[in-house]
């Protein structure tokens, strides 16, 4: 009988033990994981309750700990922190996909062909597209509009160049927008030769064009939403920050969040244009779980690739031209003083060493010892030596490692072989400044977190060129590299408390691969598949 009692009571103290067990979600187990910490440290398990992770520890630990709802074993596969693309174009990677596709041409015989197979197919009344770089092919000039205008004289064409910063557009697209020989314009150019419009547009006037398109509708912008997200998640994208984008996709995200259809999160940068700026500036930012609106992206100057980027010194491949700035010194600097007497942060895109000065020196002008303002330079592709001194983790380089291997094979030919050497300079650029966020800019390159790096760290494209690497000295380790895609990322938009780390408090975004990228030979990096992606704790991929 005594036997009895005695177990019963263990019966009864052991029911006990597990009604005081704490519930949680999820439990993911017997993985390597990478916290990405403070101190970089491994773990082996987390605990995920309320969309954030809870503990992290040792999976036998964590085991008897909670109560689990949901337990996931990992079979040892690696686990890090979901990614964050620090400089995108999430909303016009959506659009994208509802335009004609002409990424990776060989030719402009090619363009025109893609050109015409997609209006066979979707007989749209305004043919838009993106893709081409004349850089890629045999001819290495820009195309003109004749053979368009031949084969679409009525319909309007308008193909953007695989960077954003030049147009090739029809004669129809043309008069359509107004444009002739006489349009006055600042910032880019309106090609001419022989007095004639030769249809390609660098930079400003391009938006021209944009404006007499039709303008798409809410299920077109909701479908391109949805879309991008799509994409992102297969590549383990969990936060993106959005590099220009208007009011009216802002609520219409937030309103897609809302309705729990929409579940990645966005930074989102401004359109630098007056009714966003007049809209948000005099507000406090805008923040939920997963829509953060706090900053604005202005335009400093165009694109190497199209020989828009600002210099100090003229282009080493055309004597005279220097690039351009695309708004006037005074306007950028008064835009930026207002943005400074805000709560908002300014990042400004600059390619050139002209422009990125002129960035650099009004930053450090405004900003001064007035706070944590984190205020970003978006590419920080080409540097004067001199002008390197003033990055900081509150003038912050946002890059994209993928770039680099893009614009190797003309890079010299624009800058020369000695102002080559302060372009790309990833390395130097982080030992400045202490952090640099790492993105994509896709659509301009492709949506792939694992290109970027290793592009970051390999300093070579996918069919391994050049061999040693492109400017090896100014490689990232990948360490480096990964804090640039999570927590540095996360830092430079003001929410490394929340997300960046697989750490006690924070949103349980994470993501689970199929082979190490801290490990495998370099050269496998740009296959690594994803095997989940996982936001709030929930698999959405």
């Amino acid at each position: 009988m005594k036997k009895i009692i005695l177990f019963l009571s263990l019966v009864l103290i052991l029911i006990s033990c597990e009604d005081s067990k704490e519930k949680a979600d999820l439990l993911v187990f017997n993985a390597k994981i990478y916290t990405v910490d403070d101190g970089f440290s491994m773990a082996e398990a987390f605990v995920v309750k309320d969309g954030k992770f809870l503990e992290v520890g040792d999976s036998e630990n964590l085991k008897d700990k909670y109560e689990y709802a949901e337990t996931l074993d990992a079979n040892g596969m690696a686990v890090f922190p979901g990614f964050i693309d620090a400089h995108a174009h999430f909303f016009g990677l959506g659009m994208q996909q509802q335009r004609v596709d002409l990424t990776g041409t060989k030719s402009f015989a090619e363009v025109v062909s893609k050109i015409e197979e997609f209006q066979k197919e979707k007989n749209v009344s305004f043919i838009t597209g993106r893709g081409w770089d004349q850089n890629d092919w045999e001819v290495k000039e820009f195309p003109t509009k004749d053979t368009l205008d031949k084969l679409f004289p009525d319909t309007p064409v308008a193909i953007t160049r695989v960077d954003g910063h030049a147009l090739l557009v029809n004669q129809a697209a043309l008069d359509k927008a107004g444009i002739s020989t006489q349009t006055k314009f600042e910032g880019g150019d309106i090609e001419q030769k022989n007095g004639k419009l030769t249809g390609i547009l660098i930079d400003n006037p391009m938006d021209l064009v944009e404006n007499a398109q039709p303008a798409a509708s809410k299920k077109e912008m909701a479908e391109a939403l949805m879309d991008a997200q799509k994409i992102c998640f297969e590549y383990g994208l969990t936060t993106v920050d959005d590099a220009g984008i208007n009011k009216e996709t802002i609520e219409l995200i937030d309103s897609l969040q809302n309705d729990g259809a929409l579940k990645i999160r966005i930074y989102a940068m401004l359109s630098n244009n007056k009714e966003n700026l007049d809209y948000y500036l005099d507000k406090e930012p805008y923040k939920t779980d997963r829509l953060n609106v706090r900053s604005v992206k202005f335009y400093g100057d165009g694109a190497l690739g199209s020989r828009g980027a600002a210099l100090k010194e003229s282009y080493s491949d055309r004597a005279g031209h220097y690039g351009a700035l695309l708004s006037p010194v005074e306007t950028f600097k008064e835009t930026a003083k207002r943005v400074a007497d805000s709560k908002f942060q300014l990042n400004t895109h600059a390619i050139g060493d002209s422009a990125n000065y002129l960035v650099l020196k009004t930053y450090d002008e405004l900003l001064g010892d007035g706070g944590d303002r984190r205020w970003r330079v978006e590419h920080s592709q080409v540097g004067d030596s001199a002008d390197f001194k003033y990055f900081s983790k509150n003038i912050i380089p946002s890059i994209q490692p993928t770039h680099a291997t893009s614009d190797m094979y003309w890079a010299e030919d624009r800058l020369g072989e000695d102002r080559v050497k302060g372009a790309y300079a990833y390395k130097k650029l982080l030992d400045q400044a202490g952090i640099v966020a790492l993105g994509t800019d896709f659509p301009v390159e492709q949506v792939s977190p694992f290109l970027t790096f290793y592009a970051a760290v390999a300093r070579m494209d996918t069919e391994n060129y050049p061999e040693g690497g492109f400017m090896k000295e100014q490689a990232l380790s990948r360490e480096e590299t990964l804090r640039g895609m999570t927590i540095w990322a996360a830092y430079s938009n003001f929410e490394e408390e929340e997300k960046g780390s697989i750490e006690a408090g924070k949103f349980a975004d994470f993501i689970i691969l199929e082979q190490d990228i801290m490990e495998v030979d370099l050269k496998e990096i740009p296959n690594t598949k994803v095997n989940g992606t996982y936001v709030n704790g929930e698999k959405v991929y």
